[in-house]
């Protein structure tokens, strides 16, 4: 893995550092001086965001040291880590935010004040901010296979969900002034209830998907088939036995077993398997390592899943 993915993925960070500490104030200041409850809900929400995106900036430069003694297969683990950070942040703030919209209901509301124009501008603004920071950093993600980044990309895109429901929310309670529907001031609550609910939504499914990347996660057979075929292409290769790739945050290491012809010298067993690791290293980034253990050929024993001990064979390993 490249210094510039790093470099790439930092910025990336700071981008949502900086902006979500400005939205954050300028939803909370507009919020407090109109007492709309689903904006300041929505500050809050972008508030959360910040401490997600210094969560990423941690991870990220968790992970890009390199491997040592303790850490054999690198630190990749650690982007994975701050992106259930990111999660937990999310339902905590989910939580909070519909027991005050909650409060807000049962208690009672009071009649909108002339600030909620400048509410409803402010909403949309961040509507606009939020949605280019989400095709940016989703994108960058996928193209630098950061999960901490993916999930700090839906944290930005559950901020735009809320914030279409406070503007839903502040724009009818703004109307019911103008129509003398008192009714319709509960629809600025009701509002951060529902943002309430798709955050707690959007933080349950990264949890989930975090979690399960963290337990040393596979590639599943039509994520790994183009490597498998590049292994087959590799000259002296016969077959493909088995391969795993194993998810280790932004990279992937390679475990494969390859049957060549049971006639050659170890050397050459031991060349074939050492092309088969260069080549997936050049020919894939997101390939941090590769592991071979080399079989000699036969058709009715395919070395599947565990070398046969009772027939005393030991693969070659090449690190």
């Amino acid at each position: 893995m490249t210094d510039q993915r790093f470099s790439k993925a930092e910025f990336a960070a700071w981008i949502g550092i900086v902006g979500n500490l400005a939205l954050a104030a300028l939803k909370g200041g507009v919020g407090f001086v109109s007492n709309s409850k689903a904006l300041i809900a929505d500050a809050a929400h972008s508030a959360s965001d910040v401490a997600g995106s210094a969560a990423v900036l941690i991870g990220l430069k968790a992970a890009k040291k390199p491997p040592d003694a303790d850490h054999p297969y690198g630190h990749g683990k650690a982007e994975s880590i701050a992106a259930i950070i990111v999660s937990v942040l999310l339902l905590l703030v989910g939580l909070e935010v519909g027991i005050s919209a909650t409060k807000a209901i049962y208690y009672g509301v009071e009649e909108p004040s002339a600030y909620y124009g400048w509410a409803i501008a402010v909403i949309v603004f961040s509507i606009v901010a939020k949605e280019a920071m989400f095709q940016y950093k989703y994108r960058l993600g996928k193209k630098l296979s950061s999960q901490a980044l993916i999930a700090n990309a839906w944290e930005h895109r559950s901020d735009v969900f809320s914030s279409v429901a406070a503007l839903v929310g502040v724009g009818g309670a703004l109307l019911g002034v103008y129509l003398g529907y008192s009714w319709m001031y509960y629809l600025d609550p009701v509002a951060g209830l529902i943002v309430s609910l798709l955050v707690l939504r959007m933080g349950y499914r990264l949890i989930m998907e975090s979690i399960h990347s963290t337990m040393d996660h596979v590639l599943h057979e039509d994520e790994a088939k183009e490597l498998t075929e590049a292994v087959e292409r590799v000259k002296g290769v016969i077959a493909v036995n088995e391969l795993r790739a194993r998810e280790h945050g932004h990279y992937v290491i390679v475990d494969t077993k390859i049957s060549v012809n049971p006639k050659i010298t170890v050397m050459e067993g031991h060349d074939i398997a050492k092309m088969v690791k260069h080549y997936l290293l050049s020919r894939f980034s997101h390939v941090s390592d590769v592991f071979v253990h080399v079989n000699p050929y036969d058709p009715g024993y395919p070395y599947k899943s565990t070398v046969d001990t009772d027939r005393n064979d030991q693969p070659t390993i090449i690190h």
